[in-house]
């Protein structure tokens, strides 16, 4: 049994989607006309779906994007032009948790980074749940290098709960590699745009999401941690997730609103895995957009631009704090 609430719901459409199929199924094969009655199922269909999925909570938002049938970044490289994968991070091994490589994105020549989950248990295994170990940042590093060095613009998908917390991961300098990698994209002369694809979680996702511009899908989550994490460090009960979740602000529309998010990526109702292909196709339509734009901006003029963009987050604090002085 899934504890996806998301997928719980899901459940209760089945039986209606299976019912309108054969429906569909009977009157293509006999002469009686059917329409009628499709068309009721269908129009219930639509009114459970705005129903479940009209409006989500934070929490909500969260299992959303922890659908299993959610697209992943091998999804979104998929419809590249074109995808040459490079591997290892040239110390220690290659970390299947990011991919990374050469591309083609509507013909322009790119570096792509993506963080990859699996499907079932074995990719996710695997994969170690989307959570890079350090050579995966490593791994990121260096094509974030590659790309400054041959002048190719960075494309990146985020999508992981957070950066891998285990002991060997801790021996082999996790910290030091997520900060190697915050460098090496603060300081890339070239466009870099970042997609929040699925979950961003803490400074796992943040590691190769600095960018110049940074695009979320519509029902992803971007935080400093996990719901259950802040929780648990919060209230010493990871029970209160669902509350830790509305608190957080780690909706697009939350993270759009401060400044974070520059641009929101419409979902269908359901969720992007209802229409994979045209959410996909959308988001890397946008991608293109903003490499576009980017592209005509000489390189200190980009650097200074993304050194300001980062200045600019939580900079509401500082003016609130100039104010109090101001009025005592």
């Amino acid at each position: 049994m899934s504890n996806n609430v998301i997928v719980e719901r899901e459940r209760g459409l089945g039986e209606l989607e299976r019912r309108i199929a054969e429906l569909r199924e009977a009157s293509a094969a006999q002469p009686l006309d059917m329409s009628t009655e499709v068309a009721a199922l269908e129009g219930r269909y639509r009114q459970l779906l705005a129903e479940l999925f009209g409006t989500l909570s934070p929490w909500e938002k969260v299992h959303m994007a922890r659908h299993p049938a959610r697209p992943t970044s091998l999804d979104y490289i998929a419809r590249f032009d074109r995808f040459d994968e490079l591997h290892g991070d040239r110390h220690f091994r290659d970390d299947p948790s990011i991919i990374g490589g050469f591309a083609l994105l509507r013909g322009r020549s790119v570096i792509v980074i993506g963080q990859q989950r699996g499907r079932d248990t074995k990719e996710n295994l695997k994969r170690n749940f989307g959570m890079p170990a350090p050579e995966g940042y490593r791994k990121a590093t260096r094509l974030a290098r590659l790309g400054a060095r041959l002048g190719l613009p960075i494309v990146t998908f985020v999508d992981t709960k957070g950066a891998d917390p285990g002991i060997t991961s801790e021996e082999h300098a996790q910290s030091e590699a997520i900060a190697t990698a915050l460098v090496a994209f603060t300081t890339a002369p070239v466009p870099i745009v970042a997609t929040i694809a699925g979950e961003g979680g803490s400074g796992g996702a943040l590691a190769i999401a600095i960018a110049d511009r940074v695009l979320m899908l519509e029902h992803s989550t971007y935080s400093v941690a996990s719901p259950e994490g802040c929780a648990a460090i919060l209230w010493s009960d990871a029970g209160k997730a669902e509350e830790a979740a509305a608190r957080l602000k780690l909706t697009a529309d939350d993270l759009h609103r401060f400044g974070i998010v520059d641009e929101i990526v419409p979902e269908p109702l359901g969720g992007a895995h209802r229409d994979a292909t045209a959410v996909v196709n959308a988001t890397l339509d946008r991608i293109d957009a903003a490499l576009s734009g980017l592209t005509a901006l000489p390189a200190a003029r980009l650097l200074e631009d993304r050194y300001q963009k980062y200045r600019r987050i939580g900079q509401w604090q500082a003016e609130a704090q100039e104010e109090i002085e101001r009025v005592h």
